[in-house]
Order: structure tokens, then C-alpha cells, then sequence
């Protein structure tokens, strides 16, 4: 049995993480539905391990209808009080209020961008920018995208989250040399 190796950052004694790696991270999401899940899974991250995030992400994508932007953006106090109590996702009051601050304001970006790609791609381009995962953990492109979207009104977008949002959603090719899986970024 061969042995593939992957980034050093995947757990490998994790299968939804070892799944996640080989299958989605660095991989532009197949719609912009799916990037839009992804930008709000990200943003619960901040200040936890994505491995975190990603155990609950079937709990938190329940528990958000599916990420249903209509219904999203419809949300009220009782709903946040129901998310509050519903176990298995990440129960912080404030990045649950984000969630529907931040899909209003998606819904604003794809009304200006026609997607929400769009507007990423407007910040970050259309290719792939190939860095080594470990190079950094900002970059001007995250620095401008975060302040952006904070001038919009959304929450939880510092630049550390949004770089990492950009590697995810394969808006930078960031694994490692070690890699086996996804190519050999260039230093």
C-alpha cells in the first residue's frame, strides 16, 4: 500500500479532514452557493481550528437551512435564540449574528457583482496565485478583501480569515511542497 503525502497541517487520523484535503481545500467550490457556504464556514474559524469548523459543518449547514440566503437573510432574534440552543455547531451569540449580517451583506455583493465569485475574483483574480501554504498568513489581497468587507458592514473578516478563506476556495494554491496531491507550488 503506497503512502501519500499530504500537506503537514492534515490530520491524518481524521477521515473528514484527509476527505476535506484531498477533495475540496484548494479547489474553487463548484457554484457560487457553494463558495458563499464556504465564506460563512470560515468565518466561524476565527479564533478555532478549522478541524473544528469542518466536524460541525453538517450540524451548522442543518442548523442554517441548508445556508438558504432567502431564508438567511430573513432571520430574526427567535431564530438566533433556536441556533442558540441547538447542539452540535459552534453556539457563539456574535458569529451567529454575523452569519446573517454577512449573507445580507452577499446578497448586496451579488446584486453589485452579479456573484459573489465575482466580487472575490474582483480582489484576488481569476488564476490561482501559487504560494507555499506556510509563507504567510495575510497578504495585500486578503489585507484589501477583509478591509472591504468590513466597510460593507460584515463581521468576522479579519485578514487572517479571509486568507485562509482564499486558500480554501482555491483562489491561492497553497499546499505544501510535500503534497503529493495538489502539484508543487513554486517558492
Amino acid at each position: 500500500m503506497k503512502i501519500v503525502h499530504r500537506c503537514t497541517w492534515v490530520n491524518l487520523k481524521n477521515p473528514l479532514y484527509v476527505d476535506y484535503h484531498d477533495r475540496e481545500w484548494g479547489r474553487r467550490p463548484r457554484n457560487d452557493q457553494a463558495l458563499y457556504e464556504l465564506f460563512i464556514l470560515e468565518t466561524f474559524q476565527a479564533g478555532l481550528s478549522w478541524e473544528c469548523v469542518l466536524n460541525k459543518r453538517a450540524a451548522i449547514r442543518a442548523a442554517f437551512d441548508d445556508f438558504d440566503v432567502a431564508r438567511i437573510c430573513a432571520y430574526g432574534d427567535a431564530d438566533i435564540e433556536r441556533l442558540m440552543a441547538t447542539d452540535g455547531i459552534i453556539r457563539n451569540r456574535a458569529k451567529l449574528k454575523s452569519v446573517v449580517t454577512n449573507t445580507r451583506v452577499c446578497q448586496a455583493i451579488r446584486r453589485e457583482f452579479g456573484t459573489f465569485g465575482n466580487y472575490i475574483e474582483s480582489f484576488a483574480g481569476k488564476k490561482p496565485t501559487v504560494e507555499v501554504y506556510t509563507l504567510r498568513t495575510t497578504s495585500p489581497v486578503s489585507d484589501a478583501l477583509a478591509a472591504d468587507m468590513r466597510r460593507r458592514g460584515m463581521k468576522f473578516v479579519g485578514s487572517t480569515t479571509i486568507y485562509s478563506f482564499l486558500q480554501a476556495a482555491g483562489f491561492l494554491n497553497a499546499h505544501g511542497p510535500e503534497c503529493e496531491l495538489c502539484g508543487k507550488p513554486k517558492r
